[in-house]
């Protein structure tokens, strides 16, 4: 296992650093199971490209500018069409084209992990430690059936690679960052393994902090993180995989946006998965999995802050199992048909204190609030024309049971206490696809049908409009065009997608609602339109200098009330200048957001609601690395160069915190220095 002086070094999970991922016949975005190859990538700056249709895939082990904190949605927003609403320094929530919550599918190695906080401090990739996954999939749109319901905005999936070793060999790699504000991160990864079995395992950790913002403002963000994961897997030939994992984590986070910080993210994790392809010639594939995660989340107004009068602590915990299985089937040549079912399950139950003194949390019995259950049926077929175009269709079915186990909200009586609610929502797609014979160009429109059930956050821990319970708040439908265009010759590559979306009874929170003595937020239905898209542009100016550079843009109406859709994200543009000669490489990145002057107060998603407006601003970053060989990578950077205050449009407002600066919007860190070295042992 590697040392380093720069920083102390924890141990991580995960397979050899930029594992040679080749495209499968699958239309399901499955891993390959090609041996790794120790070679590390340069600084990513601008963005991944699209890779196929409504298709990006990043390799999370690259550095990246900026510099990214240890969680996923932070890794996220540097994806062109992502943003994320911030809170502090680490765990905000990720949205895709101004669509937020549940709207975006999170996958972890095929499982769902769902987080405890009712008030979101934890959304699913609070618990994703980016570094130690392979490969990163984003599916924009709802244009898959694959993955479970409800992905109106999209889908994305943390994916590990499965190893195979042809005799008796051992491969680790690690990376190691400092940066400004006391930020130390660590990952270790190694695995030993032989043609018929692989053992993995390993750690990661991360700690930053306060930042300062621009002005030199202190923001309550400091975190500390940690994760440990393990696995054992048979292959007892190369079309065959068995491998049951395990995983452990837990952190404390400080939070600028309210009165208490996260002291506890403890998740437990077990998961079995099985996978055998060429079975026949019909039947491709067989895949199954199974998981259970389970979250136990602790936040505090005394432990990461000055004390007030009163000591009060909540306790939310969540468990969630679930499974599936799949089978790829090839009826004839030109012909790939997914046919599979998933289930899924979770309990939420809560124990709180208003005096931690007197009367300690821990003393006291979990209270079940609501629990959830899915099971879903899926096909999704692939045919291949002969002059090369392609249809890409699918179906899903989707039952659902909730209940409201609630016996009070707000100190009364519920009025839906025990009520249970079924429901059987339906999901489809159609995508056609053409590859250009005389020139390198893909064309693709698909139209897509997304029905969403409402989430613990909607359904739970909302009021409604007229109730003290949102617990029969109607489920969310969207019907979305998607069209665009991918253009690759050996220079230029040209990524282009627009979409144009109708929801029916989109479920919107309001907060800031007076009821009698009591300011609340509710969940109430509406009908919204949304349109926008994301442009990529790569353009090589000889084999080591290289131009890229990025654009993002949506808008929405709230078509009911006759106002801007809230909590949606203003136009961004990004542009690169990069050289890399294979041993040296530079790079430039100069990030422009508009203003944004569409907003309506008080309202938005189950994260936040619009503030107001926000002006413009740019902001302008440096990195540089070093590659002495292909297996180590030192690399450094500058981010926020000229050392600019702002604030993103989707932010959280701060709140009054002892010892620190009160501000509308939490503050972006200032100028930030960073390093970063990764090594390979093959």
């Amino acid at each position: 296992m590697f040392k380093f002086a720069i920083t102390p070094v924890a141990c991580a999970t995960a397979i050899l650093c930029n594992a040679a991922l080749a495209q499968t016949a699958d239309n399901n975005s499955a891993l390959p199971v090609n041996q790794a190859v120790a070679v590390l990538p340069e600084v990513v700056v601008t963005a991944e490209k699209m890779s196929a249709p409504l298709t990006v895939e990043s390799d999370p082990k690259a550095p990246r500018q900026p510099v990214p904190a240890h969680d996923g949605a932070d890794y996220l927003k540097t994806i062109p069409g992502f943003s994320v609403i911030r809170k502090a320094g680490t765990d905000g929530d990720p949205v895709l084209r101004g669509m937020a919550g549940s709207r975006l599918n999170i996958l972890v190695d095929g499982q769902q992990i769902l987080g405890g906080c009712g008030a979101r401090m934890d959304p699913p990739t609070a618990y994703v430690f980016p570094e130690t996954f392979d490969r990163i999939t984003v599916l924009k749109g709802p244009q898959t059936v694959l993955y479970g319901p409800g992905n109106s905005a999209g889908t994305v999936l943390f994916e590990r690679a499965v190893p195979r070793f042809t005799g008796n060999e051992v491969r680790a790699d690690a990376s190691a960052t400092v940066a400004s504000f006391g930020r130390k991160d660590g990952v270790a990864q190694a695995m030993y393994g032989n043609p018929n079995l692989y053992l993995r395992a390993g750690a990661s950790r991360s700690e930053a902090d306060d930042y300062l913002d621009g002005d030199g403002e202190r923001v309550h963000s400091r975190y500390e993180r940690w994760n440990t994961e393990a696995a054992i897997g048979i292959t007892p030939d190369r079309n065959t995989v068995l491998e049951l994992s395990a995983a452990r984590s837990d952190g404390e986070a400080a939070y600028a946006d309210r009165s208490m910080d996260g002291v506890k993210f403890e998740r437990e994790n077990i998961g079995f998965k099985f996978e055998k392809r060429n079975i026949s010639p019909l039947v491709y594939k067989l895949e199954a999995n199974i998981f259970r995660n389970y979250i136990d989340h602790v936040m505090d107004n005394y432990s990461l802050r000055t004390a007030g009068a009163m000591r009060m602590v909540s306790n939310p915990d969540r468990k969630t199992t679930g499974g599936r299985i799949a089978a790829t089937l090839r009826p004839s040549a030109a012909d790939q048909l997914v046919l599979g079912a998933d289930i899924q399950e979770n309990t939420h139950t809560l124990r709180t204190s208003m005096n931690q003194m007197a009367m300690p949390y821990q003393d006291k019995a979990r209270t079940e609030d609501a629990e959830f259950r899915n099971a879903g049926i899926f096909g999704e077929l692939t045919h291949q024309f002969q002059n090369d175009d392609r249809l890409i269709a699918g179906l899903r079915a989707d039952r659902w049971h909730a209940k409201d186990s609630r016996a009070m909200v707000a100190m009364q009586a519920n009025p839906t206490a025990g009520a249970t609610r079924d429901e059987t929502l339906e999901s489809g797609f159609a995508r056609f696809e053409r590859d250009l014979k005389t020139m390198p160009l893909t064309l693709y429109a698909g139209l897509g049908h997304s029905e969403r059930f409402p989430d613990y956050w909607e359904a739970i821990s909302k009021e409604s409009a007229t109730s003290l319970s949102a617990f029969h708040t109607r489920p969310e439908k969207t019907d979305q065009l998607d069209i665009g265009a991918i253009y690759q010759s050996q220079k230029l590559h040209v990524s282009l997608s627009a979409f144009y979306g109708k929801v029916d009874d989109f479920i919107l929170t309001q907060s800031n609602v007076a009821k009698g003595m009591r300011n609340v937020v509710i969940a109430r239905n509406i009908d919204a339109t949304t349109w926008g898209g994301e442009l990529g542009v790569e353009y090589a100016l000889s084999t080591r200098w290289k131009l890229d550079g990025s654009l993002s843009y949506v808008r929405g109406t709230n078509d009911s009330d006759d106002t801007p859709l809230a909590q949606i994200p203003p136009l961004e543009t990004r542009f690169g200048l990069n050289y890399d000669d294979g041993t040296w490489s530079f790079g430039s990145l100069l990030r422009v957001v508009a203003k944004q002057d569409r907003f309506d107060l008080n309202k938005g998603n189950i994260v936040g609601q619009d503030l107001g407006s926000t002006p413009g601003f740019a902001v302008f970053s440096l990195n540089g690395g070093w590659k002495p060989r292909k297996e180590v990578l030192l690399s450094a950077g500058i981010d926020n160069l000229f050392d600019r205050t702002y604030a993103e449009h989707l932010s959280r407002s701060g709140a009054m915190v002892a010892g620190y600066t009160q501000t509308d919007r939490i503050n972006e860190p200032g100028r930030t220095i960073w390093v970063k070295a990764q090594f390979a042992l093959d």
